[in-house]
């Protein structure tokens, strides 16, 4: 680690560890923040965009119509920065068939149990240290990684830089243990001080803190990802868990890492809260964007169910079809409660009414896909064929 980069630093202070490395350890939380016009402009464009948002999620009649599909689309974005190649079609294939061995595609699997059991947790428990390792637990469950003590927060030390990198090469290097139990106490103490910031900008804050603590061996980027959105949920100020920034993150990849890096270098807390009400007022046009086109395929495709005669079933199973893009007959059996004969009637009529289409080419455990349901949440067509038949 350069650590001319940090000994100026007024976010935090260099450290000599007993192993005779450098690590920077950070202030407690918060930092002296000054507001002009521009960054108050930003909050409230940035407050307006979201409670848009919030709003659309009190009045859908269904709101886990988006919620299922949006939170899985965030667990494919969040992993895929940390370097995961897996595709919202793959997940979904996936958690029809659980044919799809791939390693990559269960790490995304985990990050979505990780949300919803944090979102469950929530009226059960407050953000605080057990809440986050919790979330740990499920991240890394079985999974490349399982080595990094899931649950469990590092006894010693990791660092950040390229592919292979040792600590004398390091890029960064968080606080020792001792440093970061300290770090995590006070971390947690922000949380429950009941502070007066903005929740955006707390979040902005919390999610920096988090990243440059690195508390875990492995997931910290994901985990502090989940923080965001537990944190504004927690807060009441999205009123659904439709929300989720990493699709900017990743868009912005470079930008997000020299931007956390810059604010322990230099202070460049206003840039980094910039940069994150932007990703919030950009998702938030972008999931009511995807949202209305999601309500217009629904109105779509009841209304051809309905010119075109399908059984009951179908249009019962475009319900379904809007949350699960892909799906398989025993999903479709399970959902609407009927025969497996029943259920592979109700795909047929819609794969001949257009909206489904059969995706494996297998004559067993086969799968279907909304193609125009997977566009509209992702701009991606189905999965091909990845297993032998």
């Amino acid at each position: 680690m350069d650590t001319a980069l940090f000994k100026k630093s007024p976010s935090g202070r260099l450290v000599k560890a007993s192993g005779g490395y450098w690590a920077f350890v950070p202030n407690n939380l918060p930092p002296r923040l000054e507001w002009d016009d521009a960054l108050v402009s930003l909050m409230s464009n940035a407050d307006i965009a979201l409670g848009t948002l919030s709003g659309l999620g009190e009045t859908l009649p269904n709101p886990h119509l988006l919620i299922y599909p949006f939170i899985r689309r965030e667990a494919v974005l969040s992993s895929r920065i940390e370097g995961t190649q897996s595709s919202l079609s793959d997940l979904l294939l996936f958690e029809a068939t659980e044919i799809e061995k791939r390693g990559d595609v269960r790490e995304v699997q985990n990050y979505v149990r990780a949300m919803e059991n944090g979102l469950k947790r929530l009226s059960e428990l407050p953000l605080s240290l057990r809440f986050i390792r919790e979330m740990h637990g499920i991240l890394m469950e079985g999974v490349r990684g399982e080595h990094a003590t899931p649950g469990e927060f590092r006894q010693s030390q990791n660092w950040i830089g390229s592919s292979g990198a040792s600590l004398n090469e390091a890029t960064f290097v968080p606080p020792p243990v001792p440093d970061m139990q300290e770090c995590l106490n006070q971390l947690e103490k922000f949380l429950h001080a009941g502070n007066k910031l903005p929740p955006l900008v707390e979040a902005a804050l919390v999610h920096y803190q988090f990243e440059t603590i690195h508390p875990f061996l492995d997931g910290n980027g994901r985990i502090g990802r989940l923080l965001v959105t537990m944190l504004l949920c927690q807060r009441n100020v999205l009123s659904k868990p439709l929300l989720y920034l990493s699709a900017f993150f990743e868009q912005h990849r470079q930008d997000y890492y020299d931007l956390l890096m810059k604010v322990s270098s230099t202070g460049a807390w206003r840039q980094w809260i910039e940069f994150f009400l932007k990703a919030v007022i950009e998702q938030s046009g972008d999931a009511v964007s995807r949202s209305r086109r999601l309500q217009e395929l629904h109105r779509d495709y009841t209304q051809l169910a309905r010119e075109k005669r399908l059984p009951p079933t179908a249009l019962q199973l475009v319900e379904l079809v809007l949350m699960k893009p892909v799906l398989s007959t025993n999903t479709a059996q399970e959902f609407l409660k009927i025969t497996y004969p029943g259920a592979q009637k109700a795909i047929k009529a819609l794969q001949e009414a257009g909206i489904l289409t059969e995706i494996t080419g297998r004559k067993r455990d086969k799968a279907y896909a909304a193609n125009a349901v997977l566009k509209a949440l992702d701009g991606e067509t189905s999965p091909e064929e990845k297993s032998t038949r």
